[in-house]
């Protein structure tokens, strides 16, 4: 008979409770205890997971004892404290929330860490699992070896968070930290490189311009262009528009190599869908050969059941069902590593850099001291 995994989440707002929706989802797996401050959000989680046991503290959630692993999905600017109370209390395999830390000071505190725990720590990078990504990254040996590849999102403005924690660079790490890491990481997983050099521009052009909060206007940033060059020579480059929500697709990803062109179109969350435009747009990726030329369509459908159980196109389910393999001995590593989830931060970081002060950044000039 199969043992049953007891988790511990900390933090239950939107997307902790996205976690919580899809571990429901996965036979054998029980929340045993959530550590969720604000009353509102712990009253949701509980509603979620009614046999959870619901604690005051980081503390007292690691002294309930039937835990097997913990999922950290607090804000970003909490993460790394977070990690390092679990580590120097009773250290559990660690599903991580991105980004993985939004302060440059940590990246050499969490390399050490990488060396020094001794449980899997996996970066919550869910992009990776939604099926049209997860199908072009499958198929992209049909390219010949990507040299080009291009990432467009165009989307809503940032949502409400429990005290608007992410209307502000101190709490979020910047916006090409907090949305972008996502993206970053597809980068280094589609191009198997590192990148060398990070160009950027972007601005606030509209959204948040006319809120408050303490006094203070908000400084996140809403559009951008970022470029990427990579060790191998392939280059990369993000798109990023949050006042375009109109468009039919959300995530638009292009990769190119010298056989061939594959292009994934996400759409976004299908709560967001207007119901007099009927049903939301299925997800494609588009397979054009150079020769001979004829390109070719495929469905990746999701589930309903998964579309329901958040917002990310099924792709937290699926990244669950990797981590609880991990969790059952069934997987050797995480999928996406501390290093991984380094590098993802390191690059939003180098473009938000990049945007302040015009100039080009050179991450092979920081490595040595990140630690990486």
């Amino acid at each position: 008979m199969t043992r049953t995994i007891n988790y511990g989440l900390i933090g239950c707002g939107m997307m902790g409770q996205e976690h919580l929706h899809n571990i429901a989802l996965l036979a054998g797996t029980r929340v045993s205890a959530i550590y969720e401050p604000d009353p509102d959000m712990a009253v949701a989680a509980k509603a979620i997971a009614p046999g959870a046991k619901m604690v005051g503290s980081v503390q007292d959630l690691l002294a309930v004892e039937n835990l097997d692993c913990l999922v950290i999905a607090s804000p970003n600017h909490l993460h790394v404290d977070q990690i390092f109370e679990v580590a120097n209390t009773r250290p559990l395999p660690l599903l991580v929330e991105k980004p993985l830390f939004t302060n440059p000071e940590d990246a050499a505190r969490l390399a050490q860490l990488q060396r020094d725990y001794p449980c899997p720590i996996w970066v919550a990078m869910e992009y990776r699992y939604m099926p049209p990504i997860a199908t072009l990254i499958d198929k992209l040996d049909a390219t010949g070896g990507v040299k080009m590849l291009s990432i467009r999102e165009h989307r809503f403005p940032f949502l409400e968070k429990v005290g608007n924690w992410n209307r502000f660079n101190r709490n979020t790490g910047g916006t090409f930290v907090e949305k972008c890491c996502h993206f970053f990481d597809l980068m280094r997983l589609i191009l198997k490189s590192d990148p060398v050099r990070v160009t950027a521009s972007g601005g606030q052009a509209i959204n948040h311009l006319d809120e408050a909060y303490g006094g203070e206007t908000p400084d996140i940033l809403d559009h951008g262009y970022v470029i990427v060059d990579f060790a191998s020579g392939a280059r990369a480059m993000l798109e990023l528009c949050m006042f375009a929500e109109g468009a039919r697709y959300q995530e638009e990803i292009v990769a190119v190599g010298p056989d061939a062109r594959l292009e994934a179109l996400v759409p976004g969350p299908g709560r967001f869908w207007p119901a007099h435009l009927g049903d939301p747009p299925v997800p494609q990726v588009i397979i054009s050969p150079r020769s001979p030329k004829g390109p070719v369509s495929l469905d990746a459908p999701v589930d309903p059941s998964l579309l329901k159980a958040g917002d990310h196109n099924g792709s937290t389910y699926y990244q669950h069902k990797r981590f609880l393999a991990l969790l059952r001995d069934e997987q050797a590593h995480p999928d996406v590593s501390l290093n991984d989830g380094l590098w993802a931060v390191r690059i939003g970081q180098a473009a938000q850099q990049a945007i302040e002060t015009g100039e080009t950044v050179h991450l092979v000039d920081q490595e040595s001291d990140s630690g990486i």
